[in-house]
This record gives structure tokens, C-alpha cells and sequence, in this order.
């Protein structure tokens, strides 16, 4: 496969410093931190309307521009990875393949266009870094993916017969021979399949495998999240499971939190007091229909209650978002890797429009929260937003700043 081209920095403003919150140094948080593998930069080679750019990823990073800027493509593109990683196939992951191809990208000889993404993930192997080309036009396909740590190459595939349905591999071996050749099939991430592949017979194979799983652990744990306050008022059958990328069944997972972990369910409630309208002595589900479905509502105290579907879009979307940043993988509904221990797992959302219905003071109130979660390092956050300037002075924020040229 041939190498993409070297991607480029993007400027970040790093926040101002701003009165510390109530919590411990940073430094002393992460020195006590296991050595969790996470995503640290997004390579947008070529997709969509990024060109040569790598985008730095910290524990809380914002993308901030306008409309068509290119922030939401960003958050895509990280999904997208997170898929394959977890095992999907190409076309579940890329349903229009032409969108995310370079609007100016012209087609071969042989009328063949397609969009290049990767990221590197950090943990105990080191900067591990992946690469993959996929062809959108005629046919979705991968033709090149490249796994390497300390500028070694671990995997690389390439297309060899366009007439195949598969992409020829070599993983490095350092045994008798440098390398293993065999085919992979070309609609699914090379590296997701070599623990089924790899012998691990030798030191080489060990490297392989454990930089691919410290790649995998990284990517498998993310969840989407973009609250949709119109899905969100009406209750909802007991039981639905794990909460959704969009809390629609918020009601019913709300009244998990609250039975199983009383201290983080008291910490909701400290930030529900804060961004909602009015006294909040409480938050819970409560049982109608005969029992057949639940609803979310607001204890206000001296026992009147507000049923949520009465409150406003920035508030059901702030109550969501918190209910997000305070609970975790076994909560929400997310493809985390059940192999790898709660203490070794670092779960990262995606939040899309992440500012979107709600006023000044549920902004200032949720990132504080983000930064505060995220600075205990189970838990990172990566936002797109239209105005980052409320932004400034939180403690170990990065903006990230994206113009529409």
C-alpha cells in the first residue's frame, strides 16, 4: 500500500487558566492512572473535507467552527474507526461511501476514488499507529491498511487483484521467516482479525498481537451520544437496557443508576440542580401504565414532581449529557471489550452538537463536569460545537478550531 502522505498539524488554543476546581493535581491524577490505551490522534489523510490533517486528541477535546466547517466529519471519522475496530463491515460503517470522499478527488484510470483515515492509539505498547485507504467508487472496498509502532511495520495489506474479494497481508513474524503472507478479506479491518490469524510463537508475533489489541481496546471503547430531546419526553418500556446514543430510553436507565450506585446518582443530582429551572431534590423513575412502561421525573421537594417531558429541549439534553459523563461502559450502550478489566478500559463519547439548546449557564456547568470526569481518566470527551469561546479557562481543555477553508 502506498504510504499517505505525512498529515499536517492543526493549530489548538489551549485554554486560559482559569480558578482550579475542587479536585486533585493533574499530574498526581494521571501518575496513579493504569497505562489505559486510547485514541491520541485522528489522521484525516483524505475524507471528506479534511486533507493532510491529524487532529491531537487530549482527555477533553472541543471542535469548535461554524456550519460546514468539518467539525461533525471529525467525530465521524472516529466512529467510523470504532466500528471497524469492533469487527463491522465496511459497508455497515460506510453507508454512503461517495460523501466521504474529497469533493476535488478526481478518478483514475480506472475510474477508482476513495478516502484514506487512521489514528494512533497510546498505552503500554507505546504510539501505535493505523492507516487505511478504502476505495468507495466502483466498489467499497479496503485496498491498503498499515499497523506500525517505533516506525516498524507490523501489518500491511494491499490490493493485488481487483477481481479477488480479498487483500494480500503480511504481518511481521522475525522468526524464520521476516513476515507471514495470507489474504484478508477486504471488507473488514486487517487488524481487528489478527488475533484469529496470529500465532504469537514468537517475540515478533507478540508484538503484532499487542499492538493490535492496545489498538482495538482504544477504539472498541467509544459511544456516540447526541441526546434527542423529542424522543426523550414520552415513557418508555422497563428493561430497554443499556442507554442509547440518542437517551431515548432514558427514563428506565435512570432508575438503574439510582438503584445501583447511590453516591454517583447523588452527584447527578448535584448537577441536575445546577442546569435545571427550579428546586431539584431529586431525580427518578416511577412506574405507569400498570407497571408496563416508566417515566422520568424531577423531585422537587415536599413531594411534587415534574414529569421530565415537560421541561425544555436544554434541559433534557443537559440531564442526558451529565447522566453520560457520570455513569459508565456497563450503563451505556457502548462496544467496550468485555475481556479487558473496568480499571483498564477508558470509555470515550463523542458529542456531537455538544452545545446545541442549551444557555450559557448549563455550557459552563456541563464542561466543568466533562473536565472533572475526564481529569480522573476513565472517561474522555470529544465535542463538536459552533462557539468555544465559553470554552476558555477550563482546566485541561483542547480547542480545536476548524474554518470552512
Amino acid at each position: 500500500m502506498t504510504p499517505p502522505p505525512p498529515p499536517q498539524p492543526v493549530a489548538t488554543t489551549p485554554p486560559q487558566s482559569a480558578e482550579p476546581l475542587t479536585r486533585a493535581p493533574v499530574d498526581a491524577v494521571r501518575a496513579r492512572r493504569p497505562g489505559l490505551p486510547r485514541v491520541t490522534e485522528l489522521l484525516l489523510s483524505a475524507f471528506a473535507g479534511h486533507r493532510g490533517t491529524t487532529f491531537r486528541l487530549g482527555d477533553l477535546t472541543l471542535f469548535a467552527g461554524s456550519s460546514g466547517s468539518g467539525k461533525t466529519t471529525v467525530l465521524r471519522a472516529y466512529e467510523a474507526l470504532a466500528r471497524l475496530g469492533g469487527g463491522a463491515g465496511l459497508g455497515e460503517v460506510f453507508p454512503d461511501p461517495s460523501a466521504c470522499v474529497p469533493e476535488r478527488a478526481r478518478p483514475d484510470a480506472q475510474r477508482r476514488r476513495g478516502f484514506r483515515i487512521g489514528c494512533t492509539a497510546d498505552g503500554p505498547e507505546g504510539p501505535v499507529r493505523l492507516e487505511v485507504a478504502v476505495q468507495a467508487e466502483p466498489e467499497l472496498r479496503i485496498v491498503g491498511e498499515r499497523l506500525s509502532a517505533d516506525g516498524l511495520v507490523l501489518l500491511e495489506t494491499a490490493l493485488r487483484d481487483p477481481r479477488r474479494r480479498a487483500v494480500q497481508a503480511a504481518w511481521h513474524t522475525a522468526g524464520a521467516t521476516a513476515v507471514t503472507r495470507a489474504p484478508l478479506p477486504d471488507d473488514r479491518l486487517g487488524t481487528a482479525l489478527l488475533p484469529l490469524r496470529v500465532a504469537g510463537t514468537t517475540a515478533g508475533q507478540l508484538r503484532v498481537l499487542a499492538a493490535a489489541e492496545q489498538m482495538l481496546v482504544a477504539l472498541r471503547s467509544v459511544f456516540p451520544c447526541d441526546p434527542r430531546p423529542e424522543r426523550m419526553r414520552d415513557p418508555v418500556p422497563a428493561g430497554t437496557g443499556r442507554l442509547l446514543g440518542g437517551c431515548d430510553n432514558l427514563p428506565d436507565v435512570l432508575g438503574r443508576t439510582r438503584s445501583e450506585c447511590t453516591r454517583r446518582h447523588a452527584l447527578l443530582v448535584d448537577a441536575v440542580r445546577v442546569g435545571c429551572a427550579g428546586p431539584v431534590a431529586d431525580l427518578l423513575a416511577e412506574p405507569c401504565d400498570a407497571g408496563r412502561l416508566v417515566r422520568a421525573v424531577l423531585g422537587r421537594g415536599d413531594g411534587v414532581r415534574t414529569e421530565l417531558r415537560r421541561l425544555g429541549d436544554g434541559e433534557l439534553r443537559y440531564i442526558a449529557l451529565a447522566l453520560v459523563l457520570l455513569t459508565g461502559p456497563g450503563v451505556l450502550e457502548a462496544d467496550v471489550p468485555g475481556e479487558v478489566p473496568a480499571a483498564l478500559q477508558c470509555l470515550t463519547v463523542l458529542a456531537d452538537n455538544l452545545d446545541r439548546s442549551l444557555d450559557p449557564a448549563q455550557r459552563a456547568a456541563l464542561l466543568a463536569l466533562a473536565a472533572r470526569m475526564c481529569e480522573r481518566g476513565h472517561i474522555r470527551l470529544a465535542g463538536a460545537l459552533s462557539d468555544a469561546t465559553w470554552a476558555a479557562g477550563v482546566p485541561g481543555a483542547t480547542v480545536v478550531h476548524l474554518r470552512r477553508d
